[in-house]
């Protein structure tokens, strides 16, 4: 048996350390899954002496006293825990159908857009509109924007049903087999003719409202940023 030394009260190899220098895992025997089966988990054992009973019940499986060093992660399940599609999501009180949003995130970050509506996995459904700064219908995260104080009118903006999670969900790309780079290279996204159609349609019914609002188109038109050199803010709507 290899010897364990101690300094201050502290040893030199830990547990799984003397583990593997006692060979433990050579020692023990192997048991068969059927053995395991059957084996019980509580057995019967003869005492000797008038006094003690004869017999004595003995656990038979005891936990082992060491364990190896890697050990395996077991999903956690959380009492009382919804998933995200589950919760409740609510707006700010700030964010409003009409309100002018700053993008933070995403390849439109910096841009202001107008919010429509909120979906129901809580998304926002935004858009510039296209006509104004190039900004497409598209989805946005509530905590990932900044909400102005200026709102535009969209009482007469029809917003279509179908326009919901699954109208922004593209198809998934297909497995490279065994020809590798010889394969053909996946074609670039391009707007489905459905969605230009609801592009202008909304689009039509947003930019009446918009002129009619003073400095509105430029203010939809001016990049966000820190420094002084962009879009008067000493505006009032």
């Amino acid at each position: 048996m290899a010897r364990n030394s101690t300094v201050n009260g502290v040893a030199k190899y830990s547990r799984s350390k003397m583990y593997s220098r006692r060979a433990q895992h050579k020692r023990a025997k192997p048991v068969t899954k059927v053995e395991a089966k059957k084996a019980a988990f509580v057995t019967t054992k003869k005492v000797g002496g008038e006094k003690n009973g004869g017999e004595r019940k003995v656990v038979a499986r005891r936990e082992p006293k060491f364990y190896p060093t890697l050990s395996l992660r077991k999903k956690l399940v959380g009492h009382g825990q919804k998933t995200f599609s589950a919760h409740k999501h609510t707006l700010r009180s700030s964010i409003v159908p009409g309100s002018v949003l700053i993008l933070l995130t995403g390849a439109a970050r910096g841009k202001r857009v107008v919010f429509l509506k909120q979906l129901e996995s809580g998304l926002l459904l935004v858009t510039g509109p296209y006509k104004v700064n190039g900004v497409p219908i598209r989805r946005a995260i509530a905590n990932q924007v900044i909400a102005t104080s200026a709102v535009v009118d969209i009482s007469k903006v029809a917003i279509p049903e179908h326009i919901n999670d699954a109208y922004f969900k593209r198809n998934k790309a297909a497995k490279k087999t065994e020809e590798g780079i010889f394969e053909k290279t996946q074609e670039k996204y391009t707007a489905s003719e459905q969605r230009k159609a609801d592009q202008k349609s909304i689009d039509a019914a947003l930019l009446a409202p918009i002129a009619a609002t003073p400095y509105m188109k430029g203010y939809l038109q001016a990049q966000f940023g820190l420094s002084r050199g962009q879009y008067p803010h000493n505006i009032k709507f």
